[in-house]
């Protein structure tokens, strides 16, 4: 699902979704340079040169979002701040392992087994077929991709690196935003969505990390 209004106390739940928010139809260019904005320099047989093809921000975004699916591991921090702040984080391994780092404690996940433990005590349940597929497309770019839309607001540094940063809207499920920032390589590198809850306002804040690094492990516990 896309992002949209959600409680606080609900979110540990959500992480996983928007951890996963992406769609898969292979690896990805890098995205090409923005547009330039104003008349260009004339070429120097006096012939004026060609308009820069605008930004088609939709494929770049969606194309960022193809890359992140085929990662083959990945680190995310998911960061609320609000009435209710707090912090989780994700760890993913291809095809279908998870661990997910919450102040109750921490849930692994492997294959149809989710290992939970919370206030110290651990637990094995399998879960329903089909959840974990369901968190590598919950976006359903495939399905609503017709009601969504992005725009290219220019270049900007985030943790250290420079990023092209957009805002995506999109119609279905429901109406909603959020902003989208792309490092050098064509993935995601943070993605923030701002919404209301009964208990006040909120941003959360997801940032990506370590894209195919084989350092990270998640073993069974």
């Amino acid at each position: 699902m896309f992002p949209r209004r959600v409680s606080p106390s609900r979110l540990p739940g959500f992480l996983p979704c928007l951890l996963l928010a992406t769609t898969a139809l292979m690896a990805c260019s890098r995205p090409p340079e923005p547009a330039a904005t104003g008349a260009l320099a004339p070429a120097a047989s006096g012939a004026p040169t060609p308009a820069a093809p605008a930004v088609d921000a939709l494929a770049e975004v969606t194309a960022s979002m193809e890359r992140f699916l085929a990662a083959r591991s990945f680190h995310a921090v998911m960061t609320v701040e609000g009435s209710q702040p707090m912090q989780n984080e994700m760890d993913f391994v291809a095809p279908d392992r998870y661990r997910m780092i919450m102040p109750v404690g921490t849930q692994v996940i492997i294959g149809d087994t989710m290992y939970m433990e919370m206030h110290g005590q651990q637990t094995k349940v399998p879960i329903p077929e089909g959840t974990v597929s369901q968190w590598r497309d919950p976006m359903k770019i495939r399905e609503n991709r017709s009601g969504m839309s992005a725009e290219f607001l220019g270049e900007e540094n985030v943790a250290g690196q420079r990023a092209r940063r957009y805002r995506v809207r999109h119609t279905q499920p429901e109406p909603g935003e959020f902003l989208y920032w792309i490092d050098r390589e064509g993935r995601p590198l943070q993605l923030q969505h701002s919404g209301e809850t009964a208990s006040g306002p909120y941003t959360m804040t997801l940032a990506y990390s370590r894209f195919d690094d084989p350092a990270i492990t998640i073993d069974t516990p």
